[in-house]
């Protein structure tokens, strides 16, 4: 009955979830970007540097899920 939640697991997906959706979504805004594609309404150009530090902020938190997932 006490894994019946298992809140160590549950907090290893939620960071990798968390470190995943960073990766992904500005990966995709960068790649837009790239194509000329912007979101409606935008006003200005994307932040090229923070689009790429927060990417790679995200990849750190998806490999810290990660692993906390894999060892024991």
């Amino acid at each position: 009955m006490a894994d019946f939640f298992d809140l160590d697991n549950l907090l290893a997906q939620l960071i990798l979830a968390l470190g995943a959706a960073l990766v992904v979504g500005n990966a995709y805004a960068l790649v837009m970007a790239r194509r000329g594609v912007k979101p409606k309404g935008a006003d200005g150009e994307l932040r090229r540097g923070r689009a790429w530090f927060l990417l790679g902020v995200g990849v750190v938190i998806a490999v810290w899920g990660a692993a906390s997932l894999i060892t024991p």
